[in-house]
């Protein structure tokens, strides 16, 4: 594994850098406070490429590996958490997983829409009762002649509402078979398929998190993912690669936290000399700096097995669980060195503090990575 910056990655940091400080920055609170999703910046991205990041260019993606990704998800989060997680969900789950498992025809009807945002995607594997426990989901894909009929309601998706197309995982066969459930492509507008209740979260709040239901809706069976039976499997290994998604969210916002916290000790004065001089907050910058360290190596060594095409689940599982965790670490502290001013709004690391928790949460919890990795060295 290089870890050298290639010319991509340095090329690609500087482009997210200056789209991020001009199309980004001066709207964060605006869009927080109002919990607005920006979709016109998802169009921006899409014209600069980041909208398919690794899909190939004969699909109108950019062609880029896992470096690049985690490269650009992290500048992103830098500045918004939202911004970036709407971009990796996109990225990984709806386009990674019609990429990774759609035929050649969906490929061409899809991936060229998604990853020039277009379209935006969603995916939809969470319910109210099936969080972990995604093999007893509720919602049912039933085949009726040439047609499949899906019934049921999926929650915390992100862009269920303005989503174009979404790729939803449905059972098609008894409840906990990990062979019983299929995926599909439905696309907005067709009929029985609506947006539902959109959360008010406590952070991640210009990313659009809303309920999909199902009602009677006919999709042709041309809209199945690969084989009937095979959605849980799909969902799983997209949930791999989804995992260095979230590390790498969680890797952007600690180190915007950092850098904030880092520049703000340098200039902040207390008895006389700056607080970065003491050495209570000179070791909570060292310590913040380790982390960040520790967390980008083990997101980088399941990026290269992503490249590579191996097996990657406790590598990525991991990645995802140290990322997310030193992350809320490194918030934590940055919220701390900035004291009274870090509580308020009128500082980044409130927001970045709000929304940091999420990255424990979202695409399996931090248990769930452990119940992941446990499993996979005791085997």
């Amino acid at each position: 594994m290089d870890l050298a910056l290639g010319e991509n990655q340095k090329m690609i940091t500087q482009m997210v850098r200056d789209f991020a400080e001009k199309e980004i920055r001066p709207h964060v609170m605006t869009w927080d406070e109002s919990q607005e999703f920006p979709v016109e910046v998802f169009k921006k991205l899409g014209e600069l490429g980041l909208m398919g990041v690794f899909i190939p260019e004969q699909y109108g993606g950019s062609g880029f590996g896992y470096y690049e990704y985690i490269t650009v998800i992290k500048e992103v989060a830098k500045v918004c958490g939202s911004i970036g997680l709407s971009l990796a969900a996109h990225n990984s789950l709806c386009t990674g997983h019609i990429y990774y498992n759609g035929s050649e025809e969906q490929k061409k009807k899809y991936l060229p829409k998604l990853a020039t945002a277009e379209w935006i995607g969603a995916w939809g594997l969470t319910e109210t009762g099936t969080g972990s426990d995604a093999a007893r989901m509720a919602t049912t894909a039933v085949k009726d002649g040439d047609h499949w009929v899906i019934n049921g309601t999926k929650n915390w998706i992100t862009h269920g509402i303005t989503g174009d197309v979404a790729v939803v995982m449905a059972r098609t066969g008894e409840k906990g078979d990990s062979h019983g459930m299929s995926a599909f492509i439905v696309e907005r507008g067709t009929p029985g398929f609506k947006a539902g209740k959109k959360e008010n979260k406590l952070g991640m709040r210009a990313s659009e998190t809303a309920e999909m239901i199902f009602e009677n809706c006919r999709v042709h069976e041309s809209q199945l993912i690969g084989k009937e039976g095979e959605g849980f499997i799909q969902a799983m290994k997209v949930l791999d690669g989804g995992r260095i998604s979230i590390g790498a969210l969680a890797l952007g916002i600690g180190a915007g936290a950092y850098e904030a916290a880092l520049k703000y000790s340098k200039e902040r004065e207390q008895f006389g000399q700056p607080i970065a001089n003491f050495q209570a907050i000179a070791f909570k910058l060292a310590d913040m700096a380790t982390k960040l360290e520790a967390a980008e190596l083990l997101l980088y060594q399941a990026a290269d097995l992503k490249n590579n095409g191996e097996k990657l689940t406790k590598e990525s599982a991991m990645a995802k669980l140290y990322a997310s965790e030193v992350a809320c670490e490194i918030c934590n502290d940055a919220v701390q060195i900035f004291g009274g001013y870090g509580y308020t709004k009128d500082f980044p690391v409130e927001k970045f503090y709000r929304d940091v928790k999420l990255c424990t949460i979202g695409e399996g919890t931090s248990e769930i990575q452990k119940l992941v990795i446990s499993r996979q060295i005791l085997k």
